[in-house]
């Protein structure tokens, strides 16, 4: 689980710094904390939810999170800030919210990337939910150390 975590940063931050090589000006405007919590958020938000709180409804951990709707709603959102305030942070967020989509290859799940235009239900996982979810955790977080 830590090395996922630490992928989706390292990526992220990657094309980001690299992007930063060809247009300079990306190095004062981005702020990379708000990057890496951004690339972190979908996981934030959806693993709790479906694999823990709604277990066994859901048992999934790419849902609402993992959606181009969650993602575009913060981009837009983000932009509004950008306009008003000249506030940057959503923006960011948003950027590392659509990179940890790409690093996840959403589009192998169009279902979850396009909800709800293919439909309102999302793919149900019976595999490590709940209470074995959290142990499998717990115990590879230990071993990777």
């Amino acid at each position: 689980m830590l090395m996922l975590l630490f992928g989706h940063i390292g990526v992220t931050l990657g094309i980001i710094f690299g992007v930063a090589f060809f247009i300079p000006q990306l190095r004062t405007i981005i702020d990379p904390t708000y990057l890496v919590i951004g690339s972190l958020l979908p996981d934030l938000i959806d693993k709790p939810i479906g694999m823990v709180i709604f277990s066994s409804a859901i048992a999934n951990g790419r849902i609402i999170a993992h959606t181009l709707l969650f993602s575009f709603t913060l981009f837009l959102t983000g932009l509004y800030l950008y306009d008003k305030r000249g506030d940057i942070k959503v923006l960011t967020l948003a950027i590392g919210s659509i990179l940890h989509l790409m690093e996840d290859q959403m589009w192998a799940s169009p279902r979850t990337l396009f909800w709800p235009l293919l439909g309102w239900r999302f793919r149900k996982n019976p595999h490590q939910t709940g209470l074995k979810y959290l142990l499998k955790l717990f115990k590879r977080s230990f071993r990777e150390l």
